[in-house]
Formats: structure tokens, C-alpha cells, sequence
């Protein structure tokens, strides 16, 4: 009996880390909850095969993770950050702005129109993840991995030939840096979950929207929009969040497999949203050849052009008018970490 106990010991701890510590002889199920639709690829591309499946091979079937997204879990928005604080999940996906409200420093890592390249956002986000986790860990959650959805970009059903046709334009943004963006470009900001925003071009409640090139494209709003700017705003870093009480509790051997999963799915999510921005306009404008993740659309919408230096018009607003407000809204010490850590990646400092 004892030689076959040691057996087990032995094999679990091969299919787990090859190290001294073991997976337990029962199973373990850890329940996660991730992205916003089932279909975005970053579901079924990365959280699906890397996460579910791929801790479950690795365990040698011994983890067992239940993976749902936010509609088939019924929840949205900061919902899902509140179920990994009370422990309902294990682990949650959350875009870092949406849950801003409960940790105004998350805001930090990627304001609107700071983040114009997907490799200046990932220096930011790494820069700022353990200083992050300070904060978050007061609140029993701990940020284990980071990830970009596509590039955020505008989708308008009126005709647009630059970012200054937006003037007056009523435009869907999400979290309040995004908000304080379109009002400095001189459009009407309007708050809308992203499930609602489909109807909303398709009525006419919003002339425009802002998401992923890619995140659009899955949600059809290429049916409902004309054109695209093609120009990312910011990219929607998001998190990987667990329950501090469980990480803390899990076996080391297990912890240490976990870690080394989620950092894996950063690694596979931050060379998507690269690879997704492009395909998802590409997809989104009929460019049928180049388009292998999303949609091709059936009525191709009208590629816009940056033209002249709109980065440096969008970088001058994000200074003066998203950068002090946020500061504002999370108080002085977060003005002293956004230029000791931020600053020096961006270029743009605080001048509070």
C-alpha cells in the first residue's frame, strides 16, 4: 500500500511541477470567470485552451477548472472583481478601468490616449503591477498576470474623415478617463455597457464607440457602423485577479503551477492583442486575404486614416485633461507614483 501511495506522490508531482511539493491525492477545482463574450478570441484562443485545459493537462487531470465568461455567469462590469473578493470565484478577468472605482490606481496603467502602442502599454503594466497589488491586497484580491484587448477604437455610423469630425458627436466611452478624453476632443460622452451598444448604432441613441478592433468586429457592429478610425486610443489592459485568502491557502506546488499557467495566458494574450488589432480591421473593412481571427464583414466599413500628427493632439489632451482629473478623483499620492513609475516610460508627466 505504501509503495503504491509513493507512486501516486511521485507521478502527481511530475505531471505538476517535477519538484519536492505534490498536488493532494484529492482533486482540486478552481472556478474562474473571464471576458466579456464567449466568442472573443481571447476566450477561445487563450482562457479556454491555455487556462482550462492546459492547467488540467498539466496536473495530470488532477485541476479541474470550472471556466465560464461574464453573460454566462450573469454578471458585468465590477460584479466580477466583488465575486473573487468574496470568494465565490477563485480567479477573475476584468478590464483594469472597469474596476477602477474600487482601486482608483488601476486607472494608472492605462488612461486613455496615453497608450498609443501596444509595447509602451505592457512596460506600463508591468511597471505598475506590484505597486498595484499594494492596494489590491488590502482588499483581499491579488493581480497575478496582465493582458491588452485589441486596440480601442472609434466606430461611428456617421461619416468621420478625422478624429476632429467627432465634435459634437455622441460617443459610447467606458470608465471615466475615457470619458474625459472624448470631452476634451469635443464629443458627448455616454456611458453604455457593452452589450447595449449594438442597438445603440443601430438606432441612432450614439453616433459613435469605442472598443477593440477586434472586440467590435465580434459583436457585429460592423452592421451598424460605417466607419473606423483606425488609430488605438488606448488598449483596455486588463487583469487576472485571484482571492488572496485561497492563493495563500492553495498547496505551494499547486500555487507555483497556477502562477506559471497565468503567466503563460499574459504571454499568449499580449502577442493576440497585437496580431488582434490589425486583423480586426482588417476583417472589419472586407480585407478578406488578411482577415483569419474575426469576421469577415459582410458590408465592409470605411478604414480612417490618421492623418497629420493626431498622436501628438491625443497625447497633448491626455495631459491636460485626463492625466489631472484622474489625479484628482485618486489623490495626491497617486500623482507621485504616476510620475516616479509611469512618467518616465510615457513621457508625460504630471504637472500637478
Amino acid at each position: 500500500m505504501q509503495k503504491r501511495m509513493n507512486a501516486l506522490k511521485s507521478a502527481v508531482c511530475a505531471a505538476v511541477l517535477c519538484a519536492t511539493t505534490y498536488v493532494s491525492a484529492s482533486d482540486i477545482n478552481i472556478t474562474a470567470v473571464t471576458q466579456v463574450n464567449p466568442t472573443l478570441p481571447q476566450y477561445t484562443r487563450v482562457d479556454q485552451p491555455v487556462l482550462r485545459d492546459g492547467l488540467k493537462a498539466a496536473s495530470g487531470g488532477r485541476i479541474e477548472v470550472k471556466l465560464a465568461s461574464w453573460p454566462e455567469m450573469n454578471v458585468n462590469g465590477p460584479e466580477v472583481l466583488r465575486l473573487v473578493r468574496s470568494g465565490q470565484v477563485d480567479i477573475a478577468a476584468v478590464p483594469l478601468t472597469t474596476v477602477s472605482g474600487d482601486v482608483p490606481l488601476l486607472d494608472a496603467v492605462d488612461l486613455a490616449g496615453m497608450n498609443m502602442e501596444i509595447g509602451q502599454a505592457r512596460r506600463v503594466a508591468n511597471a505598475m503591477a506590484p505597486i498595484v497589488n499594494r492596494d489590491l491586497e488590502r482588499l483581499g484580491i491579488k493581480l497575478v498576470a496582465t493582458y491588452p484587448f485589441s486596440g480601442q477604437m472609434l466606430f461611428c455610423n456617421k461619416p468621420i474623415g478625422s478624429l476632429a469630425d467627432i465634435k459634437g458627436l455622441k460617443v459610447r466611452t467606458f470608465g471615466p478617463a475615457l470619458t474625459d478624453l472624448m470631452k476634451a476632443l469635443g464629443a458627448q460622452p455616454v456611458s453604455l455597457a457593452f452589450g447595449e451598444v449594438y442597438t445603440a448604432l443601430e438606432r441612432g441613441t450614439v453616433d459613435c464607440a469605442v472598443t477593440g478592433s477586434g472586440s467590435g468586429n465580434g459583436a457585429k457592429w460592423h452592421e451598424v457602423a460605417t466607419h473606423i478610425y483606425n488609430q488605438p486610443l488606448f488598449w483596455a489592459v486588463s487583469g487576472y485577479f485571484v482571492n488572496l485568502a485561497w492563493w495563500n491557502k492553495l498547496d505551494p506546488a499547486v500555487r507555483t503551477l497556477v502562477e506559471k499557467t497565468l503567466l503563460d495566458v499574459q504571454e499568449k494574450q499580449w502577442a493576440l492583442g497585437l496580431e488582434a488589432t490589425k486583423d480586426g480591421v482588417d476583417c472589419n473593412v472586407g480585407k478578406a486575404a488578411s482577415c483569419k481571427i474575426h469576421t469577415l464583414a459582410k458590408k465592409p466599413m470605411t478604414e480612417v486614416t490618421p492623418k497629420g500628427d493626431v498622436r501628438a493632439t491625443i497625447r497633448k489632451e491626455m495631459e491636460e485633461d485626463v492625466l489631472p482629473p484622474w489625479v484628482k478623483r485618486c489623490g495626491e499620492r497617486c500623482g507621485k507614483i504616476y510620475n516616479e513609475t509611469v512618467a518616465p516610460i510615457t513621457g508625460i508627466p504630471f504637472k500637478g
